[in-house]
């Protein structure tokens, strides 16, 4: 009986060491196991608001210099990143470009702030931006003058429409062209994402 029972002790303790083993050991990176964070867009806000206004190099400010500006209108997206491997990965920057109704594109930016995401869970990330109805009118009017004409729309109607419409959320915003950079232990890998806020 005292042999059976001290048997029992070892056996016990025995496995209770190789599961504290096990329990301490961590999964390690490669690139073959490595898988894709899931992004996903949760909403946009615009933190500040002060309406649709612009005027030219003409026009005489009452303080300031002279100069073609304009209304600014703000951006800030929130995003839900989660990590489904089983240890920890950095997400190192986000490259990406808001269009709105779809086609057009105002803004390309980054952030480079680096974020740790636990093994199993998420975090958030925000991407700010600030676009000036003056940079809105030298973005579109280069690069997608055609496009306006086939909607039957002037440069300064779209700018207005989007600068009154875009805070009410009336007006598609876009999230294009983003790559997410992650690395975990030496693997690195780039993760393409698009959302559209509607």
């Amino acid at each position: 009986m005292k042999k059976r029972l001290a048997l029992m002790v070892v056996l016990t303790f025995l496995t209770g060491v190789m599961l504290a083993s096990c329990a301490g050991m961590e999964a390690k990176p490669s690139a073959a196991d490595f898988k894709n964070p899931v992004i996903k867009g949760e909403y946009y806000e615009v933190p500040q608001y002060d309406g649709f206004w612009h005027y030219d190099a003409k026009a005489e400010p009452a303080k300031g210099t002279k100069g073609a500006h304009g209304a600014p209108l703000p951006l800030s997206f929130l995003l839900s990143v989660t990590n489904p491997n089983p240890y920890p990965v950095l997400l190192e920057g986000v490259t990406f470009t808001v269009a709105f109704d779809n086609d057009f594109e105002l803004y390309s930016g980054n952030n480079n702030d680096s974020y740790w995401i636990p093994a199993g869970k998420t975090s958030h990330v925000r991407l700010n931006t600030m676009i000036t109805t003056q940079s809105a009118f030298m973005s579109v009017g280069v690069t997608a003058g055609y496009r306006l004409k086939e909607r039957g729309w002037g440069i300064w109607d779209a700018i207005q429409r989007w600068w009154e419409k875009v805070p009410v959320m009336e007006v598609p915003v876009t999230l294009k062209q983003c790559n997410f950079t992650f690395k975990a232990d030496g693997v690195t890998k780039t993760v393409p994402f698009e959302v559209t806020f509607k």
